[in-house]
């Protein structure tokens, strides 16, 4: 008998691990920021976009509510002026406008209280790419949908899984990549959803979020052409360009906005 009596040890213990409660484990979370509210996390995000973008929206909403704690609605947008799209406490603007050749596709930003609760946040899609015939004119389609469900990423608190532009694509639209080929590259991932758990479904809060800033100082100064409100350069990407920016409110709030670069 005494033979027999590891292995039931082993067998004992194999069951017991697996009893365990799996924790979802990310770790792209933007910063420590994140909206003060439990989960399922409400929010409303305007629809401010033109009709070339009105499918794109719908897609990148219907994406995000797949997570378990989040629940989101859509609603006519409320932005005075689309080239600021300025959201209401509380809610979320999403815009597209001509912001001229200044270099990005889009933009998001988030007002943050206390140093790191979101209350507001945008999203913002720059027409002037997406529109020009020699400007990803063959998968315009694709680059859309890409950069609209990224920088809604951006809103509520992710970060980027990979900064960089040319490495294999891990399939979710929080990845830069050079060129959104398939479905995958468009949508959030498993991992985008775990992270969400993580940040708003009770486990442990990821106290540094995000891949490291890109190697080397950034290599151009883009505060020009109406960008000077975004403030300080904090953050590089892969390519070595500013692309997180703050700009102090005072009292702990403050603006951060994420920029993506036309490749």
């Amino acid at each position: 008998m005494k033979k027999y009596r590891m292995p039931l040890l082993v067998a004992a213990i194999a069951i017991a691990i697996l009893a365990v409660p799996v924790v979802a484990s990310a770790s792209h979370q933007w910063g420590k920021y994140k909206w003060n509210s439990p989960a399922p996390v409400t929010l409303t995000l305007g629809d401010n976009v033109s009709s070339i973008w009105d499918g794109h929206l719908g897609e990148a909403i219907a994406d995000w509510n797949a997570s378990t704690v989040l629940s989101l609605t859509s609603a006519s947008g409320a932005a005075n002026n689309l080239a600021d799209c300025v959201p209401a406490y509380g809610k979320i603007e999403i815009c597209n406008y001509d912001y001229g050749n200044n270099g990005w596709l889009g933009t998001a930003q988030i007002w943050i209280a206390r140093g790191k609760n979101i209350v507001k946040a945008n999203s913002r899609m720059n027409d002037h790419y997406f529109t020009s015939v020699s400007y990803y004119s063959s998968d315009a389609s694709n680059w859309r949908q890409y950069v609209m469900c990224q920088e809604i990423g951006h809103d509520f608190g992710l970060g980027h899984q990979d900064e960089d532009f040319n490495n294999t694509p891990l399939g979710t639209c929080m990845d830069y990549t050079g060129n959104p080929l398939t479905e995958a590259d468009l949508n959030p991932n498993t991992h985008d959803y775990d992270q969400l758990v993580s940040m708003y479904g009770g486990g442990d809060d990821e106290k540094d979020g995000g891949p490291p800033p890109g190697k080397g100082k950034p290599n151009f100064a883009p505060l020009s052409g109406g960008n000077s409100e975004w403030g300080k350069a904090i953050g590089t990407d892969g390519n070595g360009r500013p692309n997180e920016f703050e700009r102090d409110l005072g009292k702990g709030n403050k603006v951060i906005t994420h920029v993506l670069w036309a490749n």
